[in-house]
Order: structure tokens, then sequence, then C-alpha cells
């Protein structure tokens, strides 16, 4: 994808840094976050779905709280997040307000994206709303998190969102103008870089960390993220998030700050992440007509198309979908456990809550969730 290819991106994910958002430690940036969000909202009335990933909470909780300095403690952490983030989504969902548009607050922490069940939850959840016209507002659940689950940054987490909605476009603004080949603040002669392949090694020669202290993450993180983010194919722009309009004009194509180029195409890098990444706990023999629908039609998998089912497998795990001929035609993440599907195969959706007593989803595997082989 060129940046002129900006305008065509469907869905994006914007993470703002601590930094931006409370002035340098200072309370919450309230201007700069009305021009954010006015211009994250133009995104959305275009019809472009939008999910912001918003640091923040630590710093605007250390304002509150008076802390002159980030804590140390996990439990001190814990709890200026929990005071922070009150501040913070009240003032995203108020800003968001006089745009016309709903906004919905999404704490997650590593475990729930680990966790394939979880996992599939969160991307229902996100969908859900991004199809209702809502602007979810993602943030990590520092107030429970500890040392061996917190993602270590927000960078991280906007990269995960963009794989777990399968985003086009990852826009990180931050306090610096992009990635330098040096660092601007001792070499006055340091050249910003335009851009670059996202695996380029170049990188992470020039990266350092966080500036600002507010934060956990510096260039290192946000290159780290990017390259996590071009697992699903997305594009990365590391940029100031200072400009007036500086979201619109990225979208537009405008040469501004870092873009780092993923390697592969959005849907060979999914291929490659659900066909060769996770483990298949499980079989399921398709009817000639679900197969024609899948290969034909790019139809997801209904219950009422499967004829057998093997193995022992829990929702969200990945399975095999073969013909009557044993030959593999797709995998996928499957929306209900092995003992579920047995008791649906061959049945119309509609019967699922009189079989089962509940019916969570439609669809065995959805089309999002399956790769044709």
């Amino acid at each position: 994808m060129s940046r002129a290819e900006f305008s065509k991106a469907k869905r994006i994910v914007v993470k703002i840094g601590s930094s931006l958002l409370t002035d340098n430690g200072q309370g919450l940036n309230v201007p700069a976050i009305a021009g954010w969000v006015s211009q994250m909202a133009a995104l959305r009335h275009e019809g472009r779905d939008v999910v912001l990933v918003s640091s923040g909470s630590v710093a605007e909780g250390m304002s509150r709280l008076g802390f002159s300095a980030r804590p140390s403690t996990l439990h001190e952490l814990q709890a200026a997040a929990s005071v922070g983030q009150m501040g913070l989504i009240r003032n995203f969902e108020n800003k968001f307000q006089k745009h016309g548009l709903l906004t919905a607050q999404v704490l997650l922490t590593h475990d729930d994206l680990s966790d394939r069940k979880r996992y599939l939850n969160a991307r229902s959840t996100l969908l859900t709303l991004l199809g209702l016209n809502v602007v979810p507002v993602v943030n990590e659940n520092d107030a429970v998190a500890t040392d061996e689950i917190r993602f270590g940054d927000n960078d991280t987490l906007a990269a995960m969102v963009a794989n777990l909605v399968e985003a086009d476009l990852l826009i990180i603004l931050t306090d610096q103008a992009g990635l330098f080949d040096s660092d601007p603040s001792i070499n006055a002669s340091a050249q910003l870089i335009d851009q670059a392949s996202v695996n380029d090694p170049v990188l992470d020669q020039v990266a350092g960390g966080s500036r600002s202290g507010l934060g956990r993450g510096g260039m290192f993180t946000k290159i780290r993220a990017a390259r996590l983010a071009a697992r699903s194919g997305a594009a990365t722009v590391i940029v100031s998030g200072k400009p007036a309009d500086v979201i619109g004009r990225i979208v537009a194509g405008e040469t501004l700050g870092t873009y780092l180029v993923p390697d592969v195409a959005k849907y060979a890098a999914r291929k490659q992440w659900l066909a060769g990444q996770l483990q298949r706990k499980g079989v399921l023999e398709l009817d000639d007509g679900a197969v024609k629908s899948l290969k034909n039609k790019g139809k997801s998998l209904l219950a009422v198309g499967v004829r057998d089912v093997s193995g022992d497998f829990v929702r969200g795990d990945l399975v095999s979908c073969v013909d009557k001929r044993n030959q593999e035609v797709a995998r996928g993440l499957v929306n209900y456990n092995a003992e579920e599907v047995r008791k649906i195969a061959g049945k119309s959706s509609l019967e699922f809550e009189k079989i089962l007593g509940y019916a969570d989803d439609e669809e065995l595997i959805h089309r999002d969730n399956l790769v044709l082989l």
C-alpha cells in the first residue's frame, strides 16, 4: 500500500500517546482532544470504521493525585489508572457526542487476546460496536493488570487491536515528528525517515526510549508495534499529533511522519497467521454445498453444511474443514465447542436455541476467521 492508497482505508486504528493527551503531565489537554476527536469523527462520518486506543489514564491519574513522578509500585500505578480513566473516558465521550457519535469503553489485558476464546469475544464485541456506528475507546486494563499480563505499552496494545479488527491502517500519534535516523535532541542534522520497510534492521539502530517519562513506550515500542500490526497486513504511520488535522491529512495521503510499510498483503498475512501459527484441534467434514459456498461464494461456514465432527475443541480453537474425500479446503476459528457442534451439525441456526438452550452466533465459523486452502 502506498500513501496515496491510505484514502481507501476502511478501518483505522488511532493511538494517542500519554504526553500528548496530558500535555506532558499537566492534566488532560482538552483542546487537543477536541481536535483529534473532530478528525476521527470526520472519518467516521465518511463511512470508515475508527477505533481509538488511548494512553493517558495513569498520567491523568498522576495529575489528579498530585504525583510528581510516575509511581514505581504496581498498586500505585493501578490506583492512578483507576482515577485517571474516569476523566479520560468522560472527555472522549463528551467530545464525540458533539459530533453525534456514541463511544464505548473497552478495557483489555494481554490475556484477553492471547486466549483464543476471549480473543473471539473481544473481536466480536469490537466489530459489533463498529457495526452500530460506535467508536470504541480501548485502553489497557491497568487497574487489574499485573507485571505478567500487562501489555507494557499502549503501542503494543494498538497493534494487537489492529490485528484483532483487521485494520487497514494504524496511526500512532506521538510528541515527535516521526522516526529519525538519529536522535534529533542530540544531533541537529538528524533526518526524518519518511518511509521504510517495517522489518528494516536499520530501524532498530535508531530507536530509543520514552523521553517524557509519562508513558512506557519509545520509538522502539512503536517499531515493534508496527511489526506486530503488519502480521495482519496493517500499514503503520508514526507521526506527531500536533499539526492541524494530522489524522485527516495522513488518510488523504500527505507525506507526514514515518510510514512503516508492511511486508505482505493483508490477506496473505491473515492467512499465514491462521494457517501456520495455530494448532488444529478438530476436523469438520462438510457436504458439497458447504464446500461450494466457501470456495465460490466466500461465505461463512454454517452448521447446516457439516456432516461429521472429530476432535475435542473449544470456542476459538482452530479447526480444519474437509470435503467428503477428506481433502482440506479451509481452516478457521470455531464459534462453538466440539460437543455443541456435534449437536447442531446439519441443523439450521434457527434451531440452535431449541437444541442448545442458547444461540451465540449464527455462523459456525465466520468468514473473517476462515482461510481457504
